[in-house]
């Protein structure tokens, strides 16, 4: 599978690049990765806040307030950086009524992500009446087998009733964030998926700038939408069709001249360029 670097590697570039490990290379981010104008985090921030509620309504439905395990479902989220949505998730429970129902879970490669994201949400936490259990662990996606071994003993059971993981799949190829994924969710259980599109990947990639000026980036993948449907259905998933998503059941954003304004300068160089994209799948059997 061609990475991002390297189709980008036969264009001219006019900065210093460096292309490291992608641990490493979000270690590095964790200090900036919320305050350095992505405006990609900026527009999944806003659209994850029409999906969780949908998200949220769909778990509690399938596994509601009778189910048999004590200390409620396990809701994960898989890549949580620095709790972006770990946050956004855990305010969206509380919205619903449900936070004290359900354990969240987030889970990283990122020591260095993580540990902003303990403080970020013990923060949230003091902020609200209530919160649900939270537990933040490590789990590398692109070594499963080693990070099934470290899963937290509610993952080890009967899985995660629901999971989110946004703006992640693009680190990892496809068959290795399926299996992985399906591996610690309970069968029935709700994935809602957001990732930078095709069309801006075959621009560009994630990345920041570090205090040298040099563009710090990972390694990425150019994941098309049909090519994520095709391998989550092997991997036993079905599309959940969520509000305003297309024929596919997928959820797709460009940028436009009044979106720009929102996002800020960075977004208007790519307007008319399809830059996001979200679906929800369900897992069978």
């Amino acid at each position: 599978m061609q990475t991002i670097q390297e189709l980008l590697a036969t264009k001219p570039n006019s900065h210093q690049t460096q292309y490291v490990d992608t641990v490493e290379a979000y270690d590095k981010w964790a200090e900036v990765y919320d305050t350095d104008g992505n405006f990609l985090q900026r527009l999944d921030t806003i659209e994850m806040r029409s999906l969780l509620p949908q998200f949220i309504d769909w778990v509690s439905k399938r596994f509601p307030d009778t189910d048999s395990e004590t200390s409620g479902p396990t809701l994960v989220d898989l890549g949580c950086g620095t709790g972006r949505n770990t946050i956004q998730l855990l305010s969206a429970l509380f919205t619903a009524g449900k936070a004290s129902y359900y354990t969240v879970i987030g889970l990283d490669a990122s020591r260095g992500m993580l540990d902003v994201a303990r403080t970020a949400t013990r923060e949230y936490a003091k902020s609200v009446t209530q919160t649900p259990d939270i537990e933040l662990g490590i789990f590398d996606l692109l070594q499963p087998e080693v990070s099934m071994a470290q899963l937290p003993s509610s993952l080890q059971g009967v899985g995660a009733a629901g999971v989110i993981s946004t703006l992640v799949l693009e680190h990892i190829p496809l068959e290795l964030f399926f299996a992985a994924a399906a591996g610690i969710m309970r069968s029935g259980g709700y994935l809602l998926v957001t990732n930078m599109h095709s069309e801006m990947g075959m621009r560009s990639q994630a990345g920041f700038t570090d205090r040298r000026g040099v563009k710090v980036r990972p390694t990425s993948y150019c994941h098309a939408i049909p090519d994520v449907l095709d391998v989550a259905k092997k991997a036993g998933f079905e599309v959940e069709e969520v509000v305003s998503a297309g024929a596919d059941g997928v959820v797709v954003r460009g940028v436009d001249e009044q979106l720009g304004d929102v996002l800020g300068a960075r977004a208007k160089k790519w307007v008319g360029v399809g830059v996001w994209f979200g679906v929800c799948f369900v897992k069978r059997g």
